[in-house]
């Protein structure tokens, strides 16, 4: 009799230790929640300064000394940040200034687009740059008419750059920054 409960304990372990055999349970990745954002409307900015341009409804613009602005985005936590200078006789330190500021981020970055930008009509001549990859700013542009006006722009979150969390909003933040540009207007 003590043989025969032992054979039944042997199958009994061996019963439930091939009915527990099941793929081992992993953690779901660390996921991001899906981010829409309203359909962006667009409204023209205009005041002392030499040039005007159309900026998104929803972004809140302030008011720097040399006609400098920052255009906040409170729901994102995002600002774009524009610049303004005089061109005298410097195009050519201007043109280098800019293209080094895009380029520093070249070590973080994944890739760099740059995009030409070309308004004949109203003389506005620049480079749009997209940045891939996790680095700080993920879009930046110049703008100029080679003569006397020069303005640039870049947008930064606050928040560590992730690339995969940001997307949404960057995309979004893009198409509002190459908009300002392709409406940028001298006076």
């Amino acid at each position: 009799m003590p043989q025969k409960k032992l054979t039944i304990f042997a199958l009994l372990v061996v019963l439930f230790s091939v009915l527990s055999c099941k793929d081992a349970v992993l953690p779901k990745p660390s996921s991001y929640l899906r981010l829409d954002y309203p359909l962006a409307e667009y409204a023209n900015f205009e005041n002392k300064c030499a040039f005007t341009f159309e900026m998104n409804s929803e972004a809140i613009i302030k008011g720097e000394k040399d006609c400098g602005f920052t255009i906040t985005y409170p729901k994102m936590k995002a600002t774009i940040y524009l610049t303004y200078k005089p061109v005298n006789n410097n195009i050519d330190k201007l043109l280098r200034d800019a293209q080094k500021l895009t380029y520093e981020h070249v070590i973080k970055a994944d890739d760099i687009l740059e995009q030409p930008y070309l308004n004949s009509e109203q003389k506005v001549y620049g480079m749009f740059y997209r940045v891939d990859g996790n680095a700080a700013t993920n879009s930046q542009f110049y703008v100029t008419d080679s003569i006397k006006h020069f303005v640039t722009g870049s947008v930064y979150f606050y928040a560590k750059p992730n690339y995969d969390s940001i997307m949404p909003a960057a995309s979004y933040l893009r198409n509002d920054m190459q908009r300002l540009m392709e409406t940028m207007k001298w006076k």
